[in-house]
């Protein structure tokens, strides 16, 4: 996809993504993998202490209000996109995998646990069905669950190998 078209189509990358996280989102998120996924965690502060060019223990001793804002716009430069990026997909299979398989499932993709199987990145499905599995998708959604359920949306479409016009258009913001 030209950059171009990724800026009309309303397509995220991972580090904008993280970018527009709101904070305390980023926080629940930082909390979430350090419980879950603590090698991924410690490559979070590793990235952001590299960013800051500071040492990981300086991150450790900050309080967890400004670690997960420190994380939150590390991984929200350029420059972090593929950090960013593997940051979300770990979130999703290790933290919050019920929403990932959830999803995957709607959409009738094959997939282990929520890695997606195949050696080929997924088809897009055909618009109407797309649109129906988001609509499905948000409807289901909690007051608990809502922000992660709209974040997977963003963090699939944003994946490399997902190149999904459709669901982009769907994502993209109201004018």
């Amino acid at each position: 996809m030209t950059p171009a078209r990724l800026l009309d189509s309303g397509a995220m990358r991972p580090h904008q993504i993280f970018g527009a996280m709101a904070p305390e989102h980023a926080r629940t998120l930082l909390e979430a993998l350090k419980e879950k996924a603590p090698i991924a965690y410690a490559q979070a502060l590793g990235a952001t202490a590299g960013a800051l060019k500071a040492r990981p223990v300086f991150l450790q001793r900050q309080p967890v209000e400004r670690r997960a804002e420190l994380v939150r716009k590390s991984l929200g430069r350029v420059v972090a996109d593929p950090i960013a990026e593997e940051m979300l997909a770990v979130y999703f299979l290790e933290c919050r995998n019920e929403l990932l398989t959830e999803w995957l499932d709607g959409l009738g993709l094959e997939h282990d646990k929520g890695t997606l199987q195949g050696d080929e990145a997924p088809v897009e499905p055909p618009a109407a069905k797309l649109g129906a599995a988001v609509e499905v998708y948000r409807a289901k959604a909690s007051d608990a669950d809502r922000a992660d359920r709209e974040l997977l949306l963003r963090a699939f479409a944003a994946q490399t190998s997902i190149e999904w016009p459709a669901l982009d258009a769907l994502l993209a913001p109201s004018k």
